[in-house]
């Protein structure tokens, strides 16, 4: 096979199908920028989780007088000094799970509540002695929550036990639903470009249904008569890859690095590095490449009689 002649092949089939060659690179490009877009927040996710499930505590708020009036899980009264050795001792005890634990008194909980919340109408009216004494514990994994509620819920001198990982939670469920919903458009726009390359293939073998004939007469085999039909298709799609590439680069600089700068005004998130959206390209290349090929491909067996 002459290479000369599938190059120029090419070039003619190109263009002489500018219009839809152009919608092909648009299609791709996009489908191939929200498949990189959703690669990148599945990983963004999965940095913040690592990085704020790291800084979760579990908090084993202890009764207080107040509390022995009002809840139910204090009736029997304020924690005792001997409540709160057993239960720093069976704490202590749970060395396969806890990392650290740290208590903090009355005093220092009202320090700091009105270290955040001094501006409300609240804090003013409160005083130490209504705060809660607790243990704020550092768990190994943030998974094992439920072996600390199951373990201290419920018992004397426990007002109640809470874990700051149900509030990320809800925060990464919203991301991870943002993430699919970036898929289901994304899936969407591979159907558009890939029903355009199989039209796009089909218009162009119409087209040229007087050369593949006489070089079925001539005798040329049936993958010479189709590589030039399969290289249009894998050359427009690779433009459209390299645009998908180029949109992610230029995402993660504006949006994170500069621009927006994202990465120095919201300096509590852990935003992804330059080296999780490259290790991506190769692969948005490869699919850019691999998919227009194999649906000319298979398109070509329907509509090129070969």
């Amino acid at each position: 096979m002459r290479a000369q002649f599938v190059l120029s092949e090419i070039g003619v089939g190109l263009r002489r199908n500018l219009t839809m060659t152009f919608a092909v690179i648009v299609s791709v490009a996009l489908s191939l920028a929200l498949f990189g877009g959703s690669l990148l927040m599945s990983d963004q996710v999965t940095t913040m989780k690592g990085y704020w499930y790291d800084k979760v505590n579990v908090s084993v708020f202890l009764c207080n007088k107040s509390d022995a009036e009002s809840d139910p899980n204090c009736a029997k009264g304020a924690v005792t000094d001997d409540q709160k050795k057993s239960i720093l001792g069976d704490l202590e005890k749970m060395t396969t799970v806890i990392q650290k634990v740290t208590y903090e008194s009355q005093d220092d909980a009202y320090k700091h509540y009105k270290q955040q919340f001094g501006d409300s109408p609240l804090a003013s009216s409160l005083t130490p002695d209504q705060m809660q004494e607790s243990y704020r514990i550092k768990l190994k994994d943030p998974e094992k929550y439920q072996v600390i509620a199951t373990a201290f819920d419920g018992r004397d001198g426990v007002q109640s036990v809470q874990d700051q990982k149900g509030i990320l939670d809800n925060l990464f469920g919203l991301l991870n639903g943002m993430n699919w919903a970036a898929r289901a458009v994304m899936a969407l726009m591979l159907v558009v470009a890939l029903m355009l390359i199989v039209n796009t293939v089909r218009v162009s073998a119409f087209s040229r249904r007087r050369e593949t004939g006489i070089m079925r007469l001539v005798g040329a085999s049936g993958f010479y008569i189709q590589a030039p039909f399969i290289a249009e298709a894998a050359v427009a799609g690779l433009i459209g890859g390299t645009v998908a590439c180029g949109f992610l680069v230029l995402a993660r600089y504006f949006i994170i690095d500069h621009g927006l700068a994202l990465s120095e005004k919201l300096n509590l998130i852990n935003f992804i590095g330059w080296d999780a959206v490259l290790t991506k390209l190769p692969l948005i290349l490869a699919t850019s490449l691999l998919m227009p090929a194999l649906a000319a491909f298979f398109a070509l067996r329907k509509y090129l009689k070969v």
